[in-house]
């Protein structure tokens, strides 16, 4: 279902239903993909049934920590704030006081008219935990406050919802913050940094009626209360914390225990999750319960566990870091909020910048395409802190509240809000670039695009200015996976010049198209490039794009690269003969990684051309553990010293090289290969063999990308002063064997041949 949309700012304000265009729009989708021979992609990317277009939602001046969301549709929220303002509104304006509470309509993100005050006489009142009771009738809250609205109380008040006021008859002394809170229809489950409530003992975790009286009910911790949740069946309680033990029983971080009498119905030993690590939030559903992991130093465990209600024992769990701090289960996906930054131990992204929003199935750890995001913010930073849901007009509701003050990149701070449509946000555009390598065929390739809410998309090819496209096809993609599609067009001739461009769309919404690139079909075939996919090149970049993000891939495979920090590009004159280009490098920022993710070679051949004057050297190709940082792991590298020569290396046990006698900053185009194979080590360059050891076989095992123009090179022998390569670089080829000497020189041969 499509919607209109007013007002200004993000897309997904002020939006009115408009269904009589959504059916135009949908017949017109439908007519197309009927026409190119093609099927649309789904809006969003089942099991995901929720965009990852933020909606306008009023803000906070401070760090939003609970939140508890009625049936009815009222979004409570508490924190350490003490004013809110409308959407877009900057820091400062616009505000109208709400001292650590405040309550939103869930449909349309503005205040209610229920408005508390949680004060404390010395200190910083905050509030930590807000539950619902079952009837609705009372929201409970928990923090460290000692007022309400002028009604003194204990770090725990009742709420009554219909008046919005403080319930005089629910008196309750606890001695420390209150952090969570769990209801049933006579009891309130509670847990903290407190060690006594109503003036007996309660280590971390307490329940008292519904009446404010203290429960026989104990399951007393050594270490902080942070997350108490209810089975479905409310035979039993889900504890999280800091705690090593409960009761007495070993079991660090989490537990379950008996709902009546609080003894341990199970525990988790040592090691089930890393004493460096802590439960920050626990969420449910019919069969199963989830953990929020947050950890501090080495081994630690930051990411999201899975265990089923029928014997509480580990369904999975993946291995993500970045610590989680909330999670919420809807329609089969558990969302979660953390600051995620490494997820490559799941076969998931690399270390790279943070991540604040993720999905999963309930029964697969694997990222799902949903990836709206927040900044760190303020506070820690760690950017959410909690997630709630809702229904309300025919929509489901997904609130977010945390330390952040942007979502999606624009000013927002605090809370944001997802729904389940419309779904506004377009795809990337398409990067695109044309190779015509033999006669009678035009090769369109392209980098796969990104959409926030949508992994499966369309992608239309549109041939000299036609509006009808001439190939559609469809493509799965993620933010650091977007691999190379490819389409050849046979239906040119020799001399013929061509131009195309590319839409892609998630079925509602469709980018714009590509800027059109041309290309003139190629009478005979070239044979510089004939002769490096001949030999079997599995990776082969040759730079001949316009301004794009993208390197493609001539070799037949997906390995796109992805073209960092704007080198130029379109340099001339290129290494080799021939309607090509090259890349220039600044020796500082700019560099090219492999989209995918290789195990190591057992051998392998690297090959590129190079021009520089430059005395700082660099590294020009080589392979590392990581793509948008520098590596921790470096090796299978050529690099440049600062004076010129060239240098081989692999860690083989240590670090092993072999260094060409030369130097090769002269400013000319010079053809560096380097390989390892069973007879050991080799560098050529200019088709002739530099260096060599025959004695070093092997290499280091890490999975890694390959990149050109830069990257670590800390710890190698005469490390340069700079590690990115300042100069042009061309014809950049992987190959899965170590190429023979004469293979080489017969490259090298054809830098001339057109």
């Amino acid at each position: 279902m499509m919607y209109a949309t007013t007002g200004r700012g993000r897309a997904g304000r002020g939006r009115v239903r408009a269904a009589a265009g959504a059916l135009c729009l949908l017949a017109g989708a439908l007519s197309a993909a009927a026409a190119s021979g093609g099927s649309p992609a789904a809006a969003l990317t089942p099991p995901v049934s929720l965009t990852a277009d933020d909606l306008t939602t009023w803000q906070t001046n401070g760090i939003v920590w609970s939140m508890a969301a009625s049936d009815a549709g009222v979004v409570y929220t508490g924190g350490t704030f003490s004013t809110v303002r409308p959407p877009d509104a900057a820091p400062g304006t616009s505000e109208r006081p709400a001292v650590n509470f405040a309550a939103f309509d869930a449909a349309t993100g503005a205040p209610t008219g229920c408005s508390l005050s949680f004060t404390l006489s010395s200190g910083t009142a905050t509030v930590r935990a807000l539950a619902l009771s079952p009837d609705q009738k009372t929201l409970y809250v928990g923090g460290q406050f000692g007022s309400v609205s002028g009604v003194g109380v204990s770090n725990i008040a009742a709420i009554d919802t219909a008046s919005c006021t403080p319930r005089k008859d629910f008196k309750v002394s606890v001695s420390a913050t209150v952090r969570a809170l769990a209801v049933t229809a006579d009891t309130v489950y509670l847990g903290g940094d407190f060690n006594t409530v109503a003036g007996q003992t309660r280590n971390k975790f307490a329940a008292v009626t519904t009446g404010a009286a203290l429960k026989p009910w104990k399951a007393n911790a050594d270490e902080i209360g942070r997350a108490v949740e209810l089975t479905p069946d409310r035979k039993h309680v889900l504890l999280g914390g800091n705690f090593f033990k409960v009761n007495g029983t070993t079991s660090h971080a989490l537990a379950v225990v008996d709902a009546t009498t609080g003894a341990v119905t199970k525990s988790y030993p040592a090691g089930f999750i890393p004493n460096t690590s802590t439960v920050q939030d626990l969420t449910t559903d019919a069969t199963g319960f989830y953990t929020a992991n947050e950890g501090t130093g080495g081994g630690v465990f930051d990411g999201r566990i899975a265990l089923d209600l029928s014997d509480f024992e580990q369904r999975w769990r993946d291995t993500c870091l970045g610590a989680t701090q909330a999670v919420l289960v809807h329609d089969g996906v558990l969302y979660s909020g953390s600051h995620a930054h490494d997820c490559a131990t799941m076969g998931e992204f690399p270390n790279q910048p943070r991540k604040h929003l993720l999905a999963q199935s309930v029964d697969d750890p694997k990222l799902l395409p949903w990836f709206p995001d927040t900044n760190d913010g303020i506070g820690e930073p760690v950017g959410p802190r909690v997630m709630a849901q809702t229904d309300k007009g025919g929509h489901h509701y997904l609130w977010v509240g945390g330390e952040f003050t942007t979502v999606n990149g624009s000013a927002q701070q605090g809370l944001t809000r997802f729904a389940d449509g419309p779904d506004t946000g377009a795809p990337w555009v398409p990067n695109v670039t044309l190779s015509t390598l033999t006669p009678g065929k035009v090769v369109v390739d392209w980098q796969t695009s990104f959409d926030t809410d949508d992994g499966e998309l369309t992608y239309r090819i549109y041939k000299d200015g036609a509006s009808t496209p001439v190939h559609t096809t469809t493509g799965y993609s993620l933010f650091w996976d977007r691999p190379q599609l490819s389409w050849t067009d046979t239906d040119v001739a020799p001399g013929e010049t061509h131009s195309y461009r590319i839409s892609a769309s998630d079925g509602t919404n469709t980018s714009a198209k590509s800027t059109a690139v041309s290309a003139t079909v190629a009478s005979a075939a070239q044979k510089y490039p004939a002769k490096v996919l001949a030999d079997g090149a599995s990776l082969y970049w040759r730079y001949d794009e316009a301004a794009s993000t993208l390197a493609g891939d001539s070799s037949g495979g997906r390995d796109n690269g992805f073209v960092r920090n704007s080198p130029t590009r379109r340099v001339t004159p290129a290494a080799v003969a021939g309607p090509s280009t090259a890349i220039g490098l600044n020796g500082s920022t700019q560099y090219v990684y492999s989209n995918e993710r290789h195990p190591q070679p057992a051998r392998f051949s690297v090959e590129t051309w190079i021009r520089t004057t430059s005395t700082k050297g660099g590294k020009i190709v080589g392979f590392g553990s990581l793509t948008m940082q520098n590596s921790t792991q470096y090796d299978k590298h050529v690099y440049m010293r600062d004076d010129g020569r060239l240098v081989f290396g692999v860690k083989s046990g240590s670090a092993r090289t072999v260094t060409t006698p030369a130097a090769y900053n002269n400013g000319a185009w010079h053809h560096v290969v380097a390989t390892q194979g069973p007879g050991g080590m080799a560098l050529y360059v200019d088709g002739q063999l530099r260096a060599s050891n025959a004695l070093y076989t092997g290499n280091e095992k890490y999975d890694g990308y390959w990149r050109v123009g830069g990257d670590n090179l800390n710890g190698w022998p005469s490390r340069p002063t700079s590690d990115f390569f300042a100069g042009q670089i061309d014809e950049t080829a992987v190959y899965p064997t170590a190429l023979s000497s004469s293979q080489i020189s017969a490259h090298y041969a054809l830098r001339t041949a057109g």
